[in-house]
């Protein structure tokens, strides 16, 4: 079975002085839940946006990106059809990134407007079964009451679980989550961490997700790959990121890393267990 991401000799530059990525390579195969972690400015979301075409990367033979065999990118170029790649990869951004004075489900049907007519899109006119489909993806974030109301008067939980449901509504292979639960109280964050890995095991969902802080890695993600300075510092089994082990690769700015904020206990286990406890859709919105 080919890797769902392929990542090979990817570097970034940002003028001269500063290199956001330095050579990384990594492969992700379909149905992983990897965890991506490092201090601030170690690479996390600059890596996560060369994966769905958002940036290119600096014009060097051999670099690539290809999701389920698809090419992203190649050589610091953007595939041609990047816009048609993009469609089968959802993309969690740390703020959300809905309109907010439009209703939640028309921020979630977003993520059909690479399949709608143009026309139809201009004018955000969706057919029953699209709405239908709308209205399932937000029940299974847990949050289909809140379908009609306007996007700016939900909790930060509630609009990142939309967001995740536009991912969904897309039919996406493969989620990108870039810090999705940085700016969230600890238990909204459980939740959309539950939901992530929920998505992963129930839908077989390929998911990359960066994250600050190692805990939440090691309870829902059975494998890390950890950047420092735009390099890939360890990729193995989350279980295997100890304090001591940390410091080690961190030095100095490993106290970054380690959570301040526990994680709310539950009855799931670690983070091999991938969050086996019900699914957010059952529980009250965050």
């Amino acid at each position: 079975m080919s890797a769902a991401i392929i990542v090979e000799n990817l570097s970034k530059s940002f003028g001269k002085e500063r290199k956001a990525l330095d050579g990384v390579s990594l492969r992700v195969q379909p149905g992983e839940m990897v965890a991506l972690i490092g201090a601030s400015g170690s690479g996390k979301s600059t890596l996560l946006r060369h994966m769905c075409g958002l940036l290119a990367s600096d014009r060097r033979p051999g670099c690539r990106v290809e999701v389920f065999g698809r090419s992203v990118q190649s050589g610091g170029r953007l595939a041609r059809d990047i816009r048609d790649v993009r469609a089968g990869i959802g993309f969690v951004f740390q703020q959300f990134n809905l309109v907010g004075r439009l209703p939640v489900i028309t921020n979630v049907l977003a993520g059909t407007l690479h399949r709608i007519p143009l026309r139809r899109s201009l004018v955000r006119r969706f057919t029953d079964e699209e709405l239908r489909r709308g209205i399932e993806a937000l029940a299974r974030v847990g949050i289909a009451e809140c379908a009609f109301q306007r996007a700016s008067t939900l909790s930060g939980g509630q609009q990142q679980r939309a967001a995740i449901s536009r991912a969904l509504v897309q039919e996406a292979r493969v989620i990108l989550a870039d810090e999705p639960i940085a700016s969230l109280d600890p238990e909204s964050s459980r939740r959309v961490m539950e939901l992530l890995a929920v998505i992963n095991r129930e839908l077989g969902v390929t998911v990359l997700v960066s994250l600050h802080q190692v805990d939440y890695a090691m309870r829902y993600c059975p494998r890390t790959v950890a950047l420092r300075g735009g390099r890939v510092v360890f990729d193995g089994p989350s279980a295997m990121l100890t304090p001591p082990r940390l410091r080690e690769l961190y030095g100095a700015q490993a106290e970054e890393i380690l959570s301040h904020d526990p994680v709310v206990p539950e009855t799931a286990g670690d983070g091999a267990s991938r969050a086996r406890g019900r699914a957010p859709a059952a529980e009250s919105a965050a």
